[in-house]
């Protein structure tokens, strides 16, 4: 298995792999009720929680399942939040996108509050509504559902000869 990973850069991130030395500042934002209102998972309580989380990064990454990014700011290395892809189903050219960001963050357009106009934006579709999907701090959760297909992309790009 290779160890590449790739890091992504843009004006003012840096997205990067995720390391142990990153716990403190996972548990830091995880532990936050409001961020992980939508998160699905019970506030984080101890450091050993944060470096449970960066395992489950990395197995998601050797099972091929998904990949989680680190978000830092470029000036800084400290992680404020994650984003990536989950449950990828190579078959069937599917996953999920998930991200989750320090509140101290907010506002401030790295995970903009209008995401699902955001995503929109970029040609993804709202499918539908999975009612109580998740169970997360003693209730149920919708979770709304959205898809970006290939021939969506085609359809928004242009080609070659179109050019």
């Amino acid at each position: 298995m290779s160890n590449y990973f790739p890091i992504i850069k843009t004006k003012r991130l840096i997205l990067r792999e995720i390391v142990a030395e990153d716990a403190g500042n996972i548990l830091k934002y995880l532990s936050d009720k409001e961020v992980m209102k939508h998160y699905g998972l019970e506030p984080f309580t101890t450091v050993k929680d944060a470096s449970n989380e960066i395992a489950w990064y990395k197995s998601i990454l050797n099972e091929k399942s998904g990949i989680r990014w680190g978000i830092t700011l470029k000036e800084q290395d400290d992680i404020i939040g994650s984003c990536g892809f989950l449950n990828r189903v190579h078959n069937h050219c599917r996953a999920e996108i998930g991200y989750e960001l320090s509140k101290d963050y907010w506002g401030n357009g790295i995970a903009n509050a209008a995401s699902q106009k955001l995503i929109k934006k970029n040609g993804f579709i709202k499918e539908g509504l999975l009612r109580s999907y998740e169970f997360t701090c003693g209730k149920f959760d919708d979770l709304y559902m959205y898809s970006l297909l290939k021939q969506d992309v085609d359809r928004l790009q242009p080609h070659e000869g179109n050019i």
